[in-house]
């Protein structure tokens, strides 16, 4: 009767055990089944989120069509013969440009921001998955625990039948296989966290970097508004007094370039060629989207203008860049000056200019500023924010004058203006051997 007894003992213990089984097959798969609910919201959202970024993409192309179009419209009034009627129209295709720029960077910002929300959706619903194939494992394992402990001579002792310990055997193989799933499962959905993490990363980088774009973009925006407002007010909206602006921009220019050749002409300054880096890029542009409006040396303009530039030709290049134009510095390095040549005499020089010293014994210029956001003796990296193009000192219609000088042969120093006395002049000088090309050293445009 004992023997009966612990005989219906332990096939109860057995159909527990089934029980448990099946009760562990449930627990695994109903938190599944819960997570399958939530990825189904969640894809309800991602599609309603998804649906937001293709309206947005959509909105984002449009912006860029009309922004290439008002470029263009920008370069063919540039092209056109000097005049107030055309400095004022491409200084209001400027601020149209800019104002439509905004909006595009407010549109790619707000594209960011659901990009971020759909993928945050995506790891919340990923971490969900990995905590139920998790838990689901872990009973598999406890299980397979418990089983493995049975043997075949075991379960006979104990009043079992061969067929229950087959049956057994199979509950184990499933189970076994049923754990491999989930291991195989959790590994995937790790790697997924991982994409999606990586990728959620990424967009707040971009997002951080339009922010400050559109930082950059607005205070430009103020940069061409005052600088139409400057000019309205310096020709009172006449065309003589522009024409009139013009000759004495030449006038002083002219000038100024005399002051300066009788200067270095004095100098003692010699270029180390040994110091100079081998032709390749050294720079990055200091302007998006560069457009080269005058070359180095004796272009064409300086051939006709020998009395500007004293018969040695143009010492840098000129760039498009319209007033409010950020401007990015070309290499790190440290900036050794920075001035304002108006404050000497108007219209004749550089205007406002930063000159930063780099690493590879050259030296760059920025010129024709309207603001100047860095200060002499700091350390700026590639691509840093130094300030915004404008039309101060020598320019004729808006560009960045850039140059690059061999450090060795220049340096920073003053001489008194002929033109206006007793005034002088602060800016980069060097021995003629000392400016160079800087296409020498910069990227070919569109790399």
């Amino acid at each position: 009767m004992v023997l009966r007894r612990n005989g219906v003992a332990k096939e109860l213990a057995r159909s527990s055990a089934s029980v448990l089984i099946f009760l562990a097959f449930a627990a695994a798969f109903a938190p599944k089944a819960a997570s399958l609910v939530r990825a189904q919201s969640a894809d309800t959202s991602t599609s309603t989120i998804q649906a937001q970024i293709d309206d947005s993409t959509a909105h984002i192309n449009q912006l860029n069509a009309e922004i290439s179009q008002l470029q263009t419209q920008l370069d063919a009034t540039t092209k056109q013969k000097q005049t107030l009627q055309s400095a004022v129209q491409a200084l209001n295709l400027n601020i149209q440009k800019i104002t439509k720029s905004i909006t595009l960077t407010q549109a790619q910002i707000a594209q960011k921001d659901s990009q971020i929300s759909s993928l945050t959706g995506n790891i919340t619903v990923t971490a969900g998955k990995i905590g139920a194939s998790q838990g689901a494992v872990a009973e598999s394992l406890r299980e397979l625990h418990q089983l493995d402990d049975e043997s075949l001579a075991t379960v006979l002792m104990s009043g079992g039948t061969l067929s229950a310990f087959f049956d057994q055997a199979a509950s184990l193989a499933a189970l076994r296989s049923d754990l491999g799933n989930h291991i195989e499962d959790l590994s995937s959905l790790k790697s997924d966290l991982l994409t999606s993490r990586t990728a959620a990363q990424q967009k707040r980088a971009d997002l951080a970097a339009l922010k400050q774009n559109l930082a950059e973009q607005k205070q430009g925006l103020a940069v061409a508004r005052d600088a139409q407002n400057e000019l309205l007010a310096e020709t009172k909206n006449k065309e003589s007094n522009y024409q009139a602006l013009i000759a004495q921009k030449k006038a002083e220019e002219a000038q100024f370039e005399q002051d300066l050749l009788r200067y270095e002409q004095q100098l003692n300054l010699t270029v180390s060629s040994g110091a100079l880096p081998p032709p390749g890029p050294e720079f990055i542009w200091p302007v998006a989207n560069p457009k080269i409006t005058q070359y180095f040396g004796n272009t064409p303009f300086a051939t006709k203008n020998p009395q500007i530039y004293s018969g040695h030709g143009h010492t840098g290049i000129d760039l498009r860049a319209s007033p409010g134009t950020p401007v990015h510095a070309a290499r790190s390095g440290v900036v050794v000056g920075t001035g304002d040549t108006d404050l000497t005499c108007r219209y004749a020089s550089f205007g406002r200019w930063i000159f930063i010293q780099h690493d590879d014994g050259l030296s760059t210029i920025y010129a024709h500023l309207s603001v100047i956001l860095v200060s002499s003796g700091q350390h700026v990296a590639t691509g840093e924010l130094i300030g915004y193009s404008d039309t101060t000192g020598y320019a004729t219609g808006p560009h960045l004058h850039f140059g690059v000088y061999a450090t060795s042969g220049t340096k920073i120093a003053s001489f008194p203006s002929a033109g206006c006395r007793p005034k002088m002049f602060t800016i980069p000088v060097g021995t003629l051997s000392a400016y160079l090309n800087p296409l020498t050293y910069l990227p070919p445009i569109g790399q």
